[in-house]
């Protein structure tokens, strides 16, 4: 990684805008004191807030699998049965030419890391990762040979660090370090645990200095990161001082930091969270990675560092690999396809939509460092195809680039950003079948129905097939699909549509995929009266249990049709259930709204997780903007908007409707077309599982609105401009 690349700007002197100053304050109240880092609002742990009393894999909380890091004693145990035939051997035979890999390999201890210059003290830090990458490669080369001689080396390095290290430093560089390096260190750790050699009290005395010198770096820059906005840094900022903390959680048995690491990276905050570093999926299932737009040596980067986390998660039974239906694949095979050849000189072609952060906008693929290539794939390429049975083509493809992968080697600290040595570490043996077709999904976008799903290790094209009964019976759609794993269904009449997939393999044609449903057309999703004379219950009327619930004052007044829902302004809204658009594409939100005084960024609804995943109706945007409903999975710097020509009147009742269709997003005030965005590429199901639905309070620390609304309704599907003025006038 090239320092100069990666230095940021702080916060300068300069005026931050109100917007930015409340996102920041936002994401650090969040983020609470100690622990508990930006989960979506909701500092949630993998344990759900410790209310649970296992893992996800069902280990009891704080009882963790040591060695469990990146490596497991069953690993360990195939890799010395295995490490002298192809293809484990290619790595093998780099470990044991590797001058790290050493008997003779002396380290360099010191008391104070310096990475970027800081003016005063000369950069140091290669002293560090050099001695890192000899503590794993002779930790490794001990296990897999069973030579003490090497695990004595590794004992040495590791305590001549633990004995002299107080303090990590320099510019904000020193983040990077204390992330790469903790995480590799603990590693290394993590392997010798067990080792007689090892006094315990080196031990303990070298778990300290990752508690106390590693650790509090990882966490204050997560919910800091050095005083500014939370989108500033890049994916692999996070993601490495992420892996750090996550390590350290296991190597000290330290259940805290583990949920910590695990509710940042389920979150939709910070830019090291899968679905913010994976950040938009395009059909047929490749991820665009965070900073595919910036160069390609730090996305390959970002592929190592959340497949380092997700080995090490899935090693203590957390499955991160299959979060959010394997958003990490995704990720993973756009950044291969990306990067990879496809004919001469050519590279792929990949899609690409634009992305925007606190500071930049990019808008093309970046074609810089195209080809990069790092030892990470044999992690990737085995766990998705032969632990689980799934696809991954050009993961496959980049694995057999790059095979045998090398480990920590070169003059610069990219060749030691990552451990590797995968072809011997992760390298299994090929799955005797692969699995069905899975994690199909099925949305209404711009009139078509868009499916995409995961396909099977050994198929080589896939069936499509669809009903208008849940289970069938089916007719094919379209048959001989390859790739892409996507297709697009037009012409539906109006209607409800099942799905499924199958695969045609060498041995036949494997089971049906899970079944996905869609509703082709306009159809009433929610339906809120607000009719109600007392209670905090507002009834759904489109019989689809999505009740709405009254909080913090909210009463019925008499409002434009029969009794409406009143907000005081200060403490009332009305919630709405968990994820109630999470498979919705195009739709239709539409109310009726009395605002009693105008305030900036008061909220209609607000649909989201936190300051990251929202979708929001404001009366008026800012002192003196216009009406605006906007869409983001990026935080407020990457908002989609649909403004008006001016804010909403007040003291009168006011028609408003919100419709998106594919890429057209369109306001309507009073049954008239008021404002449109042709150029827009999020829809709600993006905004995945939402957890904060509320009609008439922000997803920030901004004022609650103050009027009535009533007629709430969603549709899915969007009306058109007709349907939306006779929906005003019905």
């Amino acid at each position: 990684m090239n320092n100069a690349v990666e230095n940021v700007i702080e916060n300068s002197g300069a005026e931050i805008s109100r917007r930015t100053f409340l996102y920041s304050l936002s994401a650090l109240a969040l983020a609470g004191c100690g622990g508990g880092l930006a989960g979506g609002g909701l500092g949630l742990s993998s344990s759900e807030g410790g209310a649970a009393k296992l893992r996800q894999g069902g280990a009891p909380l704080g009882a963790f699998v040591h060695p469990g890091l990146l490596h497991t004693e069953a690993d360990f145990t195939r890799m010395a049965a295995k490490y002298t035939t192809s293809p484990w051997s290619g790595s093998w035979n780099l470990l044991i030419n590797n001058s790290h890999a050493s008997l003779g390999y002396n380290p360099r201890p010191v008391a104070i890391v310096y990475r970027g210059y800081d003016g005063v003290h000369p950069e140091n830090y290669g002293l560090l990762f050099n001695d890192v990458a000899a503590a794993y490669a002779c930790a490794l080369r001990w296990k897999v040979s069973g030579n003490t001689d090497y695990a004595n080396k590794a004992v040495q390095i590791m305590n001549a660090w633990s004995a002299v290290l107080t303090s990590i430093q320099g510019t904000t560089d020193a983040a990077l370090a204390a992330g790469l390096y903790g995480y590799e260190f603990a590693n290394a750790a993590e392997i010798m645990r067990g080792y007689s050699g090892w006094a315990a009290a080196d031990f303990d005395r070298f778990k300290n200095m990752m508690l106390t010198v590693f650790y509090p770096i990882n966490h204050d820059f997560l919910i800091r990161h050095n005083g500014t906005e939370i989108t500033h840094y890049w994916a692999n900022w996070d993601l490495c001082n992420l892996a750090s903390m996550l390590a350290i959680g296991v190597l000290c048995d330290d259940q805290a930091k583990w949920d910590e690491a695990i509710a940042y990276l389920k979150g939709d905050s910070g830019n090291g969270g899968i679905g913010q570093a994976v950040y938009y999926l395009h059909a047929g299932y490749l991820g665009q990675w965070q900073e595919s737009g910036r160069d390609q040596g730090h996305t390959s980067l970002g592929v190592a560092l959340l497949g380092a986390i997700c080995e090490m998660a899935w090693n203590q039974g957390e499955d991160l690999y299959g979060y959010d239906n394997n958003r990490f694949l995704a990720g993973a095979e756009y950044v291969a396809k990306s990067n990879l050849i496809e004919s001469g000189t050519s590279y792929y072609t990949v899609p690409y939509v634009t992305y925007k952060n606190i500071d930049v906008k990019q808008a093309v693929f970046s074609t810089s460092a195209q080809g990069n290539a790092r030892p990470c794939w044999a992690l990737v390429y085995n766990h998705y195809v032969n632990r689980k049975g799934l696809a991954a083509p050009y993961s496959k493809l980049f694995m057999q680039k790059v095979q045998p992968e090398w480990g920590g080697s070169g003059g610069t600290s990219g060749g030691y950003d990552q451990l590797g040595y995968g072809t011997l570490t992760c390298t299994l043996d090929p799955i005797a079948s692969g699995a069905a077709p899975s994690g199909l999904t099925a949305y209404a976008i711009g009139g078509a129905v868009v499916l995409s799903w995961w396909g099977s290790a050994y198929a080589t094209s896939y069936t499509l097939q669809r009903a208008t009964t849940p289970g069938g019976p089916y007719s094919t759609v379209a048959s001989g699909i390859a790739d892409l794993l996507t297709y697009s269904d037009s012409g539906l009449p109006d209607g409800t549509y099942y799905y499924v997939v199958t695969g045609s393999t060498p041995s036949g044609t494997t089971a049906n995929s899970n079944e996905a449903k869609v509703v082709v057309g306009v159809q009433l999703h929610t339906y809120l009266a607000f009719d109600e004379l007392s209670g905090t219950v507002a009834a759904d009327a489109s019989g689809l249990g999505h009740t709405g619930t009254l909080n913090g004052g909210a009463t019925w007044v008499a409002g434009k049709k029969g009794n409406c829902l009143s907000l005081n302004g200060s403490t009332g809204y009305v919630s709405l259930p968990e994820g109630i658009m999470s498979d919705v594409g195009d739709a239709t939100i539409a109310c009726w709204v009395y605002w009693n005084a105008s305030r900036a960024w008061e909220r209609v609804f607000d649909f989201g997780s936190g300051i990251g995943h929202y979708m929001m109706l404001t009366p008026r945007a800012g002192n003196t903007g216009p009406a605006r409903c906007t869409i983001t999975v990026n935080g407020w710097t990457n908002e989609q908007n649909i403004d008006s020509s001016a804010a909403l009147p007040t003291g009168q009742w006011v028609h408003v409707a919100v419709t998106l269709s594919g890429s057209t997003g369109t306001l309507y005030l009073n049954g008239v077309q008021a404002g449109i965005n042709t150029g827009m590429f999020l829809a709600p199901f993006r905004l995945q599982n939402t957890t904060r639905n509320w009609i008439g309070r922000s997803q920030f620390p901004d004022p609650y609105f103050n009027g009535k609304v009533d007629e709430f309704r969603i549709y899915r599907g969007a009306l058109g401009a007709a349907e939306v003025a006779a929906l005003m006038t019905a």
